[in-house]
């Protein structure tokens, strides 16, 4: 049973792992993002590393039955085919909004940046795409800030492209597919994503002043936009308008020497890897 009991002890250490964690709130943006990462990064890592032990040792052994081995190893397989493929098509998507971002023209800004003009009224700019991202801004985006505010935006848009905040967060949300059914997966997810945002708010108000940085979020967040997938990292997060808010208070208040990660309780991560660990000791 040695098999099924890994499996079984997996799940139970990944399920308990989310369902005990509480966000920090109150606490500093670094603080909260360590933590918030962690809870959401780690249970997903111990399931990927059991389920590719399972499959490295497969299905027979001196202390497995037949129909156990046979039954998680099938278990492990298909898990991390579904996985593989969950990939294969995300990428897939990200893949098709970048080639139709690329259709647009190319436009010079302010600071030597080029992005791709969206020929739409509303006001709009994001980054999208993977490791090197490309800038997308709106028309209406140009015929609605001055150029003190536009250049705030363009600086938080900046902190994406260099933190490579859709690279990370096309990864972080392939894990937030695979594993919806974790307790928390969504509510950790949102926090990332407002955190994502609040960090680079708070890189472009060590150039800018916060206070025009966030005049231009009041600007862009009043009209509806579309939403997007886990490759975009846009100044108008759709799904935060409700922690608006928030956001503006972390740039009002925040010092600006808080954008320096800590770190938190990765020494959690050797526990991931644990299962890989039992493979040679696997007869």
């Amino acid at each position: 049973m040695m098999h099924v009991f890994l499996l079984a002890l997996a799940i139970a250490i990944a399920w308990y792992w989310r369902q005990c964690w509480t966000p920090s709130t109150g606490s500093a943006w670094n603080q909260r993002w360590s933590s918030t990462l962690s809870a959401f990064l780690l249970p997903p890592l111990l399931l990927l590393s059991t389920a590719i032990a399972l499959v490295l040792m497969g299905p027979k052994g001196q202390m497995v039955c037949w129909w156990e081995g046979w039954s998680s190893y099938g278990i492990g397989i298909s898990w991390l085919a579904f996985a593989a493929a969950l990939a294969v098509k995300l990428a897939w998507a990200g893949g098709r909004s970048l080639r139709q971002i690329r259709q647009y023209p190319a436009i010079p800004l302010k600071g030597g940046e080029v992005g791709r003009l969206l020929p739409t009224p509303l006001p709009f700019v994001a980054q999208v795409g993977f490791w090197q991202p490309e800038l997308v801004i709106s028309q209406g985006l140009l015929d609605t800030l001055d150029a003190e505010h536009l250049t705030a935006v363009l600086l938080h848009e900046q902190a994406h492209a260099k933190n490579h905040d859709t690279f990370w967060f096309f990864w972080l949300g392939w894990l937030r597919t695979l594993t919806a059914w974790l307790p928390n997966t969504e509510f950790l997810w949102q926090e990332l994503l407002m955190l994502r945002e609040i960090r680079a708010d708070l890189e472009a108000a060590q150039i800018v002043d916060g206070l025009v940085l966030a005049e231009a979020l009041l600007t862009v967040v009043s009209v509806p936009i579309m939403q997007p997938d886990s490759c975009f990292a846009a100044l108008s997060e759709a799904a935060l308008r409700d922690r608006l808010n928030e956001r503006i208070d972390a740039l009002l208040t925040e010092s600006t020497t808080a954008t320096k990660e800590v770190g938190g309780n990765w020494w959690h991560l050797t526990l991931t890897l644990l299962p890989l660990l039992l493979i040679p000791f696997h007869g």
